[in-house]
């Protein structure tokens, strides 16, 4: 689930402040009523209302990889995907399973046809 905006959470810290109660404000907004003191609270406090980022772990593989990545598809179309892997490991530095470069790939809008990889999508002159 993602989190409420932060106008959102503005609005329903207006309405409680402005004296509605709290049963009547969550449902007003469709939230809870733990959601309806928490940000209540956190405003008294004076503490930002936005919400927090998302838990868990960062990508091991950035942009830059990314793009690496591309370019190696259309210099090698015919490369597997451990040849690929271990590529990318040597250029960046960075150890990936083949599972990761495979969802990378998909991703880029590439899969697997026959005995070279193609862009899905893709018009042929």
């Amino acid at each position: 689930m993602n989190a409420y905006s932060e106008d959102l959470r503005k609005k329903i810290v207006e309405a409680k402040e402005r004296g509605m109660p709290t049963v009547e404000v969550a449902r007003t907004f469709g939230v809870g009523l733990s959601s309806v003191k928490r940000y209540a609270k956190t405003a008294r406090q004076g503490r930002s209302l936005r919400p927090k980022s998302s838990p868990g772990r960062r990508p091991k593989v950035d942009e830059t990889a990314r793009r690496l990545l591309e370019a190696d598809l259309k210099e090698r179309p015919a490369a597997t995907l451990p040849q690929r892997r271990e590529y990318l490991g040597q250029v960046t530095g960075v150890r990936v399973s083949d599972s990761t470069v495979s969802r990378m790939l998909k991703r880029l809008g590439w899969s697997r046809k026959k005995d070279r990889w193609e862009r899905r999508n893709a018009t042929s002159s």
